[in-house]
């Protein structure tokens, strides 16, 4: 039987992690599961602790694949991440297990299927004064501007998210259309030529938040001031994708005593509050031929989840 490849998406706290360790050990009887890494976050191993990583104990029932392999001193572009996810899904289909993808960063799942835009390369002189314009207006300024200007691009992203907001502003400059335009147009190469079965967390956002702010107290006490601490000790540039992660930016502001602990927890709780928002977004707007699995009765949840992917396992069907 020729094997696909399952994806299993969410917003953080939806309980991506175990479900697919479930799924995993529900799939021995056809060679077993091995879960791949879908998060931008969870890629660094210096944030073990903050972007709830699998446990130890969960890494030795079930092989895990891309969990803390690349240092925080690096940038995981898209295309970079693919690469790493592709070979690991045909590791897994040599070994004669199902790759299990799974995490919360839509973008990795639309290049597995569609590939990965095929952008004109930016001139330097056009990323140089975009650059200059955004310290000359300030931040919040400039993102305004580009949410009157390519609306669609700005929700995508954060506005402190600085890399992103330049790079986005730069594509438009630059060719005098929005960077989504280009990814929807075309693709410097196509999707993964497998069968994928597809599937979607989404549980109520009530449920989500108070599981948002629930973790969040539990990393407050649990690591993640110490993995933090260590962290801030690399003196890595601020502009890395690491030093953005949810949670570090309020965890640094308690560290270097411009918050006091109850602040920096609700500001904590807060950015993980919209950054699920913004990933169930994503979820309604770009998975609608998903299997979206809203149940949170976790034995109905898991019922139908196993029955969903037998079908696919048994018939091969996308």
């Amino acid at each position: 039987m020729r094997k696909g490849v399952i994806l299993l998406a969410g917003p953080t706290a939806s309980g991506k992690s175990s479900v697919a360790l479930a799924l995993a050990q529900q799939l021995e009887d056809v060679g077993g599961g091995v879960i791949i890494n879908a998060d931008s976050m969870q890629v660094y191993e210096e944030l073990e602790i903050i972007t709830a990583q699998p446990t130890f104990d969960e890494k030795r029932q079930v092989p895990h694949k891309l969990y803390g392999v690349l240092g925080g001193a690096e940038r995981c572009s898209v295309a970079r991440w693919r690469d790493m996810a592709v070979t690991e899904i045909n590791n897994a289909h040599a070994a004669g297990r199902w790759p299990i993808v799974v995490g919360g960063t839509g973008l990795y799942f639309k290049v597995l299927q569609e590939g990965i835009a095929e952008i004109p390369e930016i001139p330097k002189n056009i990323t140089d004064d975009v650059a200059a314009h955004h310290a000359t207006i300030g931040a919040e300024a400039f993102f305004a501007e580009l949410e009157s200007r390519d609306p669609d691009g700005a929700a995508r992203i954060r506005s402190t998210d600085t890399q992103r907001v330049l790079r986005t502003a730069a594509v438009l400059a630059a060719t005098g259309k929005p960077l989504g335009v280009w990814q929807a147009e075309a693709s410097r190469d196509g999707g993964l030529d497998l069968p994928m079965i597809r599937l979607a967390l989404l549980p109520p956002r009530e449920i989500v938040y108070a599981r948002c702010d629930d973790r969040l107290v539990k990393m407050f006490a649990g690591g993640a001031q110490e993995e933090v601490r260590a962290l801030r000790k690399l003196n890595l540039h601020p502009s890395l994708p690491i030093m953005k992660a949810v949670g570090v930016p309020e965890i640094s502001q308690l560290q270097a005593g411009t918050m006091d602990e109850e602040t920096a927890l609700a500001a904590a709780q807060q950015s993980t509050r919209r950054y699920a928002k913004r990933q169930m977004t994503w979820i309604r707007n770009q998975m609608k031929d998903w299997k979206i699995v809203v149940e949170q009765d976790s034995e109905r949840k898991l019922a139908e989840i196993f029955a969903f992917v037998r079908q696919g396992v048994l018939t091969e069907k996308v």
